[in-house]
């Protein structure tokens, strides 16, 4: 295919939904899809195999859940207009509002659909503060010491929505859970459901399953009326697939040599320059006896050069390493990341992968300076490919339409 593109995955899809599913049947807790993380809606079949709801923040992805997927929204936004509602009641089964001031505007009497109010348990242990919801002024949730006594609660808010995670471990949601029951259980008994968010990286690696399933279950066991609700984004999509990119031009300056892709950091990797995340890269090189594919992993470089000139990564390789950063094809001048050791010099029309890529970034990108956008393809279990999405100049442009 030709670069720019986002390759997900169907085998290593199906891996996570299949454990996702597993924690559902065994915790006794629903888990949802986040469309904020992952909106690709040409696979959603593939999702309803395992689960039966989505989660929305605006009318248009409440609109996606319903016509797409199937099935009405979980749906939180902090704020609703006027102009929004009745699409976002129209297509959603479950409406979370940020304040009690958004509530009393909204409230709908006769309605089938459950209402849930936004809580802040005041910790999190985020430490990137722009990922941060529960951060001293945070603009999410109504506090503790700000919510109705229990005995005057609303009849109609069913649900508490709770969101302080960030691709966390199941020991921060257990230790946040211990906030979350010392500063809200006094009102447990007025829900039907409470909503634990998202954040939950479930999938990833070193991930304690059997942790975050006892420690649902044990919740469960607390507070048997409670359904209760998790709504994960990056854990559906998690190491499901890479954007490929191609090299198209190395300048030097200074003595820094940078490599500049057919993509950029700022319209489809934000996360790169926002959080900063270091992706896993990869250079595709091909054997010279036969049509075989060999991968080289880059390492970033954290210090001087000069600590890693006998390092192990060029050591095993018998070779110098190659300094690059890596560019952006856009104007903004920081549409670039790190240092990047490479075992050998790079060239135009090399391949450049950056692993991980699917979740966020597929939703986030953007089309700042009518950068070519990242088509979109799906390998099927059978090794096939197919194109799911291929962007052009008419995108670009009706946009402003």
């Amino acid at each position: 295919m030709q670069t720019p593109y986002y390759l997900l995955e169907e085998d290593k899809l199906r891996r996570n939904l299949s454990l996702i599913r597993d924690v559902a049947d065994r915790s006794g807790a629903e888990i949802i899809l986040a469309f904020k993380a992952f909106a690709l809606w040409k696979t959603f079949h593939i999702f309803r195999e395992y689960i039966h709801a989505t989660t929305a923040s605006s009318p248009d992805e409440a609109r996606l859940a319903l016509e797409e997927f199937g099935t009405p929204a979980h749906t939180y936004s902090p704020a609703y207009t006027e102009r929004d509602f009745p699409e976002i009641l129209r297509c959603s089964s479950h409406i979370t509002f940020n304040s009690l001031s958004q509530y009393r505007r909204f409230r709908t009497c006769g309605e089938s659909v459950s209402f849930g109010l936004r809580v802040n348990p005041e910790y999190s242990e985020i430490e990137t503060e722009l990922y941060n919801p529960c951060a001293p002024g945070s603009r999410f949730g109504v506090l503790a010491e700000d919510l109705p006594r229990p005995e005057d609660f609303p009849a109609d808010i069913e649900g508490f929505h709770i969101h302080c995670h960030c691709e966390s471990g199941a020991d921060v949601f257990a230790r946040t859970l211990v906030h979350i029951i010392n500063k809200f259980s006094p009102w447990f008994s007025r829900l039907k459901w409470i909503n634990f968010g998202g954040g939950h990286l479930m999938t990833r690696r070193d991930y304690d399953v059997e942790l975050l399933v006892q420690t649902l279950r044990d919740f469960h066991i607390r507070f048997p009326h409670l359904r209760m609700i998790l709504e994960p984004g990056s854990a559906f999509a998690w190491q499901t697939g890479p954007l490929v990119a191609s090299i198209v031009d190395i300048v030097e300056n200074h003595g820094i040599k940078t490599a500049i892709l057919d993509v950029s950091f700022t319209c489809h990797m934000p996360d790169c320059l926002e959080m900063p995340y270091h992706p896993t890269i990869k250079t595709r090189i091909s054997s010279q006896s036969s049509e075989e594919v060999d991968y080289i992993t880059a390492q970033l470089l954290d210090s001087d050069l000069s600590e890693h000139s006998s390092c192990l990564f060029c050591k095993t390789l018998d070779k110098a390493p190659y300094p690059y950063r890596l560019g952006g094809n856009s104007c903004l001048a920081g549409d670039f990341m790190g240092t990047w050791l490479f075992p050998h010099p790079l060239h135009v029309g090399d391949e450049i992968i950056f692993e991980d890529m699917i979740h966020y970034t597929t939703v986030k990108t953007t089309t700042f300076n009518g950068v070519h956008h990242p088509s979109i393809a799906f390998k099927r279990l059978d090794g096939t490919i197919e194109l799911l999405r291929e962007f052009r100049y008419k995108d670009y442009r009706d946009r402003m339409d």
